[in-house]
């Protein structure tokens, strides 16, 4: 169980991402693909597989603006 410091900083941190505009997802992925997602991270130099996330997201967003 968290402590109440732990819960009021997971707070603040949640309020910090949404404030810049984000906001928070939890995933469930199959094992393959996390490391994947590392993998292509490692390369890319990202330093979150947030960012590999965003780049894929992105590049799926253009190629489907582009079949329309």
């Amino acid at each position: 169980m968290p402590t109440s410091a732990e819960v009021d900083r997971n707070k603040r941190h949640r309020q910090r991402i949404r404030a810049a505009g984000g906001e928070e997802v939890l995933v469930q992925l199959p094992r393959e693909t996390v490391v994947m997602l590392d993998e292509l991270k490692r390369r890319q130099g990202l330093r979150s597989r947030s960012q590999v996330l965003l780049q894929l997201i992105e590049h799926g967003r253009a190629v489907a603006q582009q079949m329309t």
